[in-house]
């Protein structure tokens, strides 16, 4: 058994043991070769990549990868080989069969049909298919930010270019992939979203962002994957990086990407593992086995070296002399190699390993997963644009009429039927004519390369026009006299683009026919146009020229036969545009108004624990605590303090798709929370909830002001500042005056047993002559009270009250001067406060035990900052005493702040709480 604390097992002792777990390799073929049973045996390599060069089939996988561990286990390897894939659907899979594994959108296409909970299904589907056939790890989610979506290779294997909707959809895959069994890996870190090509094919791509502008944009999903502890591995690129605080060569050999950013700033503890060393850039620029070195140095776990046996040999030997020339220490490669056992731990035994389930478990869950297939693929069919309502054809097109289908040339996708047709009929010649090659016009002469791609399209197309179709290619040669005659005889024409903004004449030639289209409708001749974006939507997003605009995310036969559904009808498409493709329609959705509802706490409680998690997941990592908030924080039952809150639900599932809790005291309106499903925004459900939000509370008699933020419940006490001038300018736009907000801080010392008075503190209170005491109940608060209504919101007052009357958890620290006068107040608060429920921060974090330090309030005099800080210190006394690991100061207001960090604070979030005159919305009434 491998022990991975302390010392360990002697096997591990030795070198080459140890160096050949720091390597993954694979190779080209779909036997075992001599080679790789050589770097199994000798050189006990510990983990294989495969790819689709190895992959002919399900039966023939599984088979595969049980002779592979069994080697391993013969061999005396004392854990089975990782055996690790590439299978994140849409155009890139390594494994294809069509009768036992089942073909899912592409991640773009996922996040397109707008359900995180359809992603995670897909991922746990794909987890389970894959795992059936012997994979223990697979290479995703994808992490990327497509910053300049445009433009990036990276394409629809992205989820988009919104950091949060990257997040949501790549954390709900990693949780789907980890409760099918599988380790995780995301990637491609720091970010392959937003590269520069140089151009050379020595040269390769860079990263010119600055640091600040990765974090607050292409590291956002990776800080809150790791956030989860659910990521065990992470992919890292290849890539350089020019910014004026970094100059690296390849992202993956740099201590300062790797062991700085990712370990240390992130915090990430899992497997690094590099880009495959065999790319040609590094070769020719460092070597392979002087990078292999690197690699280890920088920070790296797991080396990959893709299929060269002879450089998977040099890599070897890299590592072997790094070590002998002390540039590698044994503690490096033990820490590694600890690091690799842990995750097999995780995710693989020998009992699982050597016997694969393979087809009798995939034909068993074919039929439901097939079923999954076909929905996810029919969800995610976008329809950006149909200004002439063209849609469906089979009700704009008459069956007398012609319908012409254009297509350009591209590659068959690695793992296909029509990959695999082509191998099987390698060198053989198609002597025999179908149906659909006579509804072909095409230049005369043999099919070209990648020209059946999209034949299947066609004859789908006609089935569904009984035979009635034109169809065929087009290339970089532009508008031929074939495509002139086949557009006047047609009375309706498809043009197929796939990712035109790299190939450009694709994009010319949808133009040149547009414009030949326009000609021709001026001339009274019917000429609709249809233009289907097969994988990145970015080609015609915006433009407007193109009024037919229909978005599949990606190619494979599933979704061309869900594209041919959704054009004659047999559904409604109802896929949306991923990130700022979504907002850029908010003017278009702007008018759109859903019903609100009251809050029903019977009915809607359960919907919004979920919208709570939704919300969770999709936040930065300092607003986790969502992920413990409940309904009921919401809920004060306060005879002081009125409460109305609001829903917007979907009144067949009963899901929330958003929620809006107000309350009224003393003359202020508070909106205490707003928030909307992540995936439904953008259609205007806020402004709606809003809208009726501010029509109720203006509507109060005496109303004197209205609050943007509230400090009980404390969930958000006013507008989360990380969120940035996203959610601001969503305010400024609803009315909301933004120029003065109060910032209201929570803060926290980590831990409590190495955190120490800063010196001299208590001497200064001393020589103040402050003194503190400690109070609970109501029957001695009667000067707290006063002094809270006299310098505090009517909200504080009615905090202050709750915490005197919960007395077994809760109390108040009073400041005094020499004359027993009241100098400020604390709320202190032991773990397991009642009082938690209401300020999620104070929540336990993992088990460990937090005291709270609650809502300051001291008036500004000469000595503020001192009594503040006394009052700090008699607070993290009073939460040692109880056991708590860590002090949680919330609430604290801008000017507490500066005193507060002098102590040890930290910022744990921050907040703008807003302040405005109803008259601001007196046109809602």
């Amino acid at each position: 058994m491998t022990k991975l604390d302390g010392d360990l097992d002697p096997l591990w002792q030795d070198l080459d043991w140890a160096i050949g777990q720091m390597l993954i390799m694979g190779w080209d073929g779909t036997e075992v070769t001599p080679q790789i049973r050589h770097l199994i045996e000798d050189h006990h390599i510990g983990s294989i990549l495969l790819t689709a060069k190895n992959l002919k089939s399900a039966h023939q996988t599984a088979k595969l990868v049980q002779e592979l561990q069994t080697i391993a286990h013969q061999a005396g390897h004392p854990q089975p080989l990782l055996i690790a894939l590439d299978q994140e659907n849409g155009g890139v899979n390594s494994l294809f069969d069509e009768d036992y594994i089942c073909q899912f959108p592409s991640s773009m296409g996922q996040a397109a049909a707008g359900s995180a909970d359809l992603a995670y299904n897909v991922a746990k589907a794909t987890a389970t298919e894959v795992s059936a056939v012997g994979v223990n790890l697979i290479l995703g989610p994808v992490l990327d930010v497509l910053t300049n979506a445009r433009y990036q290779p990276l394409g629809v294997r992205a989820t988009s270019d919104d950091p949060q909707e990257v997040s949501q959809y790549g954390i709900a895959a990693m949780n789907g992939y980890k409760d099918a069994g599988l380790a995780t890996c995301g990637k491609h870190f720091p970010s392959y979203g937003n590269l520069d090509f140089l151009g050379s094919s020595l040269d390769i791509p860079i990263i010119t962002q600055t640091l600040e502008e990765l974090s607050l944009s292409a590291l956002v999903p990776f800080r809150n994957a790791i956030a989860t502890g659910n990521l065990d591995a992470m992919f890292v690129g290849g890539c350089g990086i020019a910014n004026p605080s970094m100059n690296v060569n390849h992202a993956c050999l740099s201590d300062q990407v790797v062991d700085d950013l990712l370990r240390n700033e992130l915090g990430f503890n899992g497997v690094a593992i590099s880009e495959c060393l065999e790319m040609e850039a590094l070769r020719t620029e460092i070597g392979v086995k002087t990078g292999t070195v690197m690699a280890v140095e920088a920070g790296c776990d797991l080396v990959l070296l893709c299929r060269a046996y002879d450089v998977q040999l040099e890599a070897i030997s890299g590592l072997k002399l790094g070590v002998e020339n002390e540039l590698l220490t044994r503690d490096r490669v033990y820490t590694s190699l600890k690091r690799i056992l842990r995750m097999k731990n995780s995710c693989t035994s020998w009992a699982k390993a050597l016997n694969p389930p393979g087809v009798s478990l995939l034909s068993k869950i074919h039929p439901s997963h097939l079923a999954l297939s076909l929905k996810a693929y029919d969800d995610s069919i976008t329809v950006m644009r149909d200004n002439e309502k063209l849609l469906p054809l089979n009700e704009s097109l008459h069956q007398e009429e012609e319908l012409l289908l254009l297509t350009p040339l591209v590659k068959p996708l690695p793992a296909s039927s029509m990959t695999k047709t082509i191998l099987e009929s390698k060198g053989k010649t198609e002597n025999t004519s179908t149906l659909h090659d006579k509804w072909i016009h095409r230049d005369r002469g043999a099919i070209m390369s990648g020209e059946g791609v999209f034949r299947e399209l066609g004859r789908s197309l006609a089935r569904a026009r009984h035979g009635k179709l034109l169809h065929t290619s087009y290339t970089a040669n532009g508008v031929r006299p074939v495509h002139e005659n086949l557009i006047h005889r047609a009375s309706c024409i498809i043009i197929v683009t796939a990712d035109a903004n790299r190939n450009l004449y694709q994009a010319g030639f949808a133009k040149h026919i547009a414009m030949m289209c326009s000609m021709l409708k001026a001339g009274g001749q019917k000429k609709s146009l249809v233009v289907v974006a097969v994988s990145s939507p970015y080609d015609f997003a915006m433009d407007k020229s193109v009024g037919t605009y229909v978005c599949t995310f990606d190619f494979t036969e599933t979704a061309m036969f869900a594209l041919v559904r959704a054009l004659f009808g047999d559904f409604k498409p109802q896929g949306t545009l991923p990130g700022t493709l979504r907002k850029s329609k908010k003017v278009l959705k702007s008018r759109q108004h859903w019903l609100v509802e009251a809050y029903n706490p019977d009915r809607d409680n359960r919907g919004l624990d979920d919208l709570l998690k939704a919300l969770a997941r999709a936040s930065a990592p300092n607003h986790q605590y969502l992920q413990t908030t409940s309904a009921s924080a919401f809920e004060l039952f306060n005879p002081n303090i009125e409460e109305a809150h609001f829903v917007v639900r979907n009144s067949s599932t009963q899901a929330l798709y958003g929620f809006c809790a107000t309350y009224y005291t003393k003359g202020t309106g508070i909106i205490g929370a707003i928030f909307v499903d992540p995936v439904k925004r953008n259609v205007s459900i806020g402004r709606s909830l809003h809208r009726r939000a501010l029509r109720g509370l203006t509507q109060r008699a005496g109303i004197k002001k209205v609050q943007l933020g509230m400090c009980y419940p404390g969930v958000f006490p006013g507008i989360p500042v990380e969120d940035g001038a996203g959610l601001k300018s969503w305010f400024a736009s609803s009315g909301w005056d933004l120029q003065f907000p109060k910032r209201i801080t929570n803060m926290v010392i980590t831990s409590l047993n190495t955190w120490s008075a800063p010196e001299g503190l208590l001497q200064s209170i001393q020589r103040a002559s402050i003194s503190f005491d400690l109070i609970h109940g109501l029957d001695n608060a009667e000067s707290v009270l006063n002094h809270i209504a006299t310098h505090a919101n009517p909200e504080v007052f009615e905090l202050y009250k709750y915490a005197l009357q919960e007395t077994k958890t809760c109390g108040v620290v009073r400041a005094k001067s020499a004359g027993d006068s009241l100098l400020g107040t604390v709320i202190i608060c032991s773990p397991g406060s009642s009082l938690s429920n209401y300020i999620p921060s104070l929540h336990p974090n993992g088990g460990e035990l937090i005291g709270g330090i609650i809502a300051p309030i001291v008036p500004s005099t000469v000595q503020a900052n001192l009594i503040l800080q006394g009052l700090a210190l008699m607070g993290v006394r009073q939460n040692k005493a109880h056991k708590s690991a860590r002090s949680v100061l919330s609430w604290v207001c801008d000017e507490m702040y500066e005193p507060l960090l002098a102590m040890g604070f930290e910022v744990l979030q921050a907040f703008d709480e807003v302040t405005n005159a109803p008259e601001n919305w007196s046109g809602l009434g």
